[in-house]
């Protein structure tokens, strides 16, 4: 990418949190931990959904790819920002930070569009339970899905696209622990004006749209709750609900947040702060959501546990054997 001066980038430097040295091993133990955490968490789920067939339901087919998309949001930000604080370097090159913005983007679209398919699957549930299986049929699910991951790799397509087309200036210090799309592109000295209006252009469509779905369907949810006559009906319909619910507003509060105080204040320690609430502390809060407040789930774990302890007691009985090692041994 060339610059005015004719100067080549090849980096840019992350300035992401205190600078401190005393302070490193606490940032790299604390974000280590989340990102276990995280992994961990939605990996546990993904294995609970698809190891129990009580949870082959469209519901938790949206779970276990809202887990994966969040292992790999996560993946796409914090070992990048592990390996700095290791190495106490504030580097990151040109090509991975395009890559970063890539996947980070995509990842977060992924996010977004998913709950947005998970609210209409509530609002089928609880709105048109006797048609429930009928209308969220497989084939239905599976293009859900497709198209979110469609929509999502190409809006990613674009913008890494057109970023490639500004020049940058000297000054290549980004205020946070990963390459932000924003944040890069009021560092360019070129004209910014088509990537700011693809920009603002998909806040609008791909954060807007899905956003006036989700709140739509809890109308129409509400609505249907209000209807029922028994209080004990009430809960048991809206307790389905309640995780999404808590998982929606985590991800947007979090997100609306974030840009509010990036646009309050210019510190590199406030913003990175600020990213970090819905870059990790939401993906890896979304397994504790959905495990503690569903029944379902925390069954499937707890068999899922089970399960594996007692295949782990049968390999170690038959390793003892006697005939099990005679024949371990002839076949050596």
């Amino acid at each position: 990418m060339e610059l005015g001066n004719d100067t080549e980038i090849s980096e840019f430097l992350l300035l992401g949190f205190s600078q401190e040295p005393e302070q490193q091993p606490l940032i790299f133990g604390l974000f280590f931990s989340m990102y276990l955490i995280t992994v961990f968490g939605n990996l546990l789920i993904i294995l609970a959904v698809i190891s129990d067939a009580h949870l082959h339901t469209p519901m938790y087919f949206f779970l276990t790819n809202l887990s994966f998309v969040d292992i790999c949001f996560t993946s796409t930000t914090i070992p990048k920002m592990l390996r700095n604080v290791q190495t106490q370097s504030k580097v990151i090159t040109y090509e991975a930070c395009i890559t970063q913005i890539y996947f980070f983007l995509l990842s977060a679209v992924l996010d977004i569009f998913l709950l947005t398919v998970m609210a209409y699957d509530r609002f089928v549930a609880i709105c048109h339970p006797l048609h429930y299986m009928v209308i969220m049929n497989p084939r239905l699910c599976f293009l859900l899905v497709l198209v979110s991951w469609t929509i999502s790799v190409l809006n990613s397509l674009l913008q890494s696209l057109i970023l490639l087309q500004l020049s940058f200036c000297t000054v290549v210090e980004i205020p946070n622990f990963f390459c932000d799309l924003s944040q890069i592109t009021q560092l360019a000295c070129s004209d910014t004006f088509l990537n700011n209006m693809v920009m603002y252009l998909t806040v609008v469509l791909l954060g807007g749209g899905p956003l006036a779905g989700i709140l739509y369907s809890y109308s129409k949810i509400v609505s249907c709750i209000c209807r029922i006559s028994s209080v004990q009906g009430k809960y048991k319909a809206f307790s389905t609900c309640a995780s999404h619910l808590s998982v929606v507003s985590l991800f947007f509060c979090t997100s609306l947040g974030v840009y509010l105080s990036s646009a309050a204040t210019h510190s590199s320690h406030s913003s990175a702060t600020a990213s970090v609430m819905y870059t990790v502390v939401t993906p890896m809060l979304n397994p504790f959501i959905y495990s503690l407040r569903n029944k379902d789930l925390k069954g499937a774990l707890k068999r899922f546990f089970v399960m594996a302890s007692l295949k782990r007691l049968i390999i170690l009985d038959l390793e003892k054997c006697p005939k099990f090692q005679i024949s371990k041994s002839q076949s050596q």
